[in-house]
């Protein structure tokens, strides 16, 4: 230390520096090794970030395990889309269809020439249809209605014969307005036209022969005299339904009773030709059935 302090002053400054400059090196490496001693804390908190991330990974797996759920919710969202709203869904919930039978009986409004009676009396009838829904309240329905009637028994006799029918075949379009659709019991109106056809038998007994698991002799009603018509023809009616089915009552199935004003405009036949002028016809079909 004396032989320091015995340097001179300059000498002594430059040792001082030179020794501060190797305390700062030391120093340097010193926290550069530290700092690389510290990287695997810091790899180490890497990981730390790297396990922490995971869980977010794992959430991302969870989503993408979730996605199948989803996408299977999703695709019976899609398919009850494609059941409760697709076009077959749709299809199939706004056709209409009815099927009945009933009968059919005149109002004595038609008019003969001889008697003034009329020339139409009870029988059945057949109906079929199938269009579609618009709306709850509104359907439209393509209808065939096939009806038999008999003929009254004083037409018969005039005319020579022992039986007689009257047959009538329709095509119409025939609107359907429901009341109430959102009742269990509901009332509708109805009503259309379209093309008739009207065709009058007279009839006789006669034999035939006929073998079936012996031959016999038995009675056909053979048509000897006939006349029929095409014209144009209106109805107008009204009924009742009575919904089936349905948890919450919403069936489509429905019961229904109807009946309908019919009106032909039947030419007439001269009384040169026949005994009877026959003109206009006029029926009440009454008609039980189902719709859809």
């Amino acid at each position: 230390m004396s032989r320091f302090r015995s340097m001179p002053f300059a000498r002594r400054t430059s040792i001082l520096g030179v020794a501060a400059v190797l305390a700062i090196t030391s120093a340097s490496a010193q926290s550069s090794l530290s700092s690389n001693m510290s990287s695997p804390s810091l790899f180490a908190a890497n990981e730390s970030s790297s396990i922490v991330f995971q869980p977010a990974a794992a959430d991302g797996l969870g989503g993408a395990s979730a996605l199948p759920s989803a996408a299977k919710a999703g695709g019976s969202g899609g398919g009850a889309g494609q059941g409760g709203h697709g076009w077959k869904y749709k299809a199939s919930h706004n056709f209409a269809l009815e099927f009945g039978g009933g009968f059919s009986a005149p109002i004595g409004n038609d008019s003969s020439a001889n008697n003034g009676g009329p020339f139409i009396t009870w029988g059945g009838n057949f109906t079929a249809g199938g269009g579609l829904h618009f709306n709850k309240y509104l359907s439209l329905l393509a209808e065939y209605q096939f009806i038999d009637n008999k003929l009254p028994g004083s037409m018969i006799a005039d005319v020579g014969t022992q039986g007689g029918n009257a047959h009538i075949w329709s095509f119409t379009l025939d609107p359907v307005i429901d009341l109430f659709p959102k009742r269990t019991n509901s009332v509708y109106v109805t009503g259309g036209g379209g093309f008739y056809r009207k065709l009058t038998n007279f009839t006789i007994p006669e034999d035939v022969e006929y073998c079936d698991y012996y031959c016999g002799i038995g009675e056909e009603n053979e048509t000897v005299y006939h006349f029929s018509s095409n014209q144009g023809g209106l109805n107008l009616g009204f009924g009742i339904t009575h919904r089936l089915g349905g948890i919450n009552g919403d069936g489509k199935m429905k019961l229904y009773a109807e009946a309908r004003y019919l009106f032909l405009n039947t030419p007439r036949l001269s009384a040169n030709t026949f005994p009877y002028a026959v003109g206009t016809t006029e029926l009440i079909p009454v008609t039980f059935g189902v719709r859809w």
